[in-house]
């Protein structure tokens, strides 16, 4: 797989990935590989016994259990469908790696792969506060986002219900997290409200080289 135009964007929710990709694959004649961009082979083929956490939303047959799942639980099939997604990812951008434009990828693809298949200018980390993902989720007039929120309202008792998926929001983004892609040795922008999208792809464009600047001279942190 040749991943020498690939560049990789990953983080935390809320971070503003999806929004940077779109950016740089504008400006630069690229292509964006945008939030969940897997879910192009996530058709009746894909089998559950080789991925079973994709294809537990793809064949669930009462939404309510979805909801109602232990924050352990939910831990475990987030972990169990980002190493799946993986794969899908990989599958995709060796196809489309090969049109010879850019790609700039909001990525599922974990550290530990990443610093395998791609050297360390080809990989923005992009944080924001653990918090905002657990306060601000259903802030986002997303379909998906809403649709779990009236599921929870839907419950026997909707106060627990939203407090239990709160919590598994908590495990899924927390500081220990967080800090894992602090530390991973990837350059890194941090979420900043008095920042502008375009200060933001200026900064990005910098780390990626994208602008001709020196890898010497890429910052560790932002």
């Amino acid at each position: 797989m040749n991943l020498e135009h690939v560049y990789f964007v990953t983080g935390t929710a809320y971070a503003g990935k999806s929004t940077l990709v779109a950016g740089l694959a504008e400006k630069h004649g690229g292509i964006a590989c945008r939030e969940n961009y897997h879910e192009e082979l996530m058709d009746s083929s894909l089998d559950p016994a080789e991925f079973p956490c994709l294809c537990y939303t793809r064949d669930l047959r009462d939404w309510h259990d979805f909801v109602r799942r232990t924050p352990d639980a939910y831990e475990a099939w987030v972990d169990g469908a980002a190493a799946e997604c993986e794969r899908l990812e990989l599958r995709i951008l060796d196809r489309i790696s090969e049109q010879g434009k850019p790609v700039f990828v909001d990525t599922n693809v974990s550290l530990e792969t990443l610093r395998r298949i791609t050297d360390r200018r080809h990989v923005l980390v992009m944080l924001a506060d653990p918090e905002i993902s657990v306060r601000r989720f259903f802030d986002r007039p997303d379909r998906e986002k809403q649709f779990l929120y009236r599921l929870m309202l839907e419950e026997p008792d909707p106060a627990q219900a939203l407090e239990n998926f709160r919590q598994c929001l908590m495990r899924v983004n927390s500081p220990e997290r967080y800090e894992r892609f602090l530390r991973a040795g990837f350059p890194v922008l941090l979420r900043d409200e008095h920042r502008s999208a375009a200060q933001t792809l200026a900064l990005a464009e910098q780390i990626f080289g994208l602008d001709g600047t020196a890898a010497a001279d890429c910052p560790e942190s932002i």
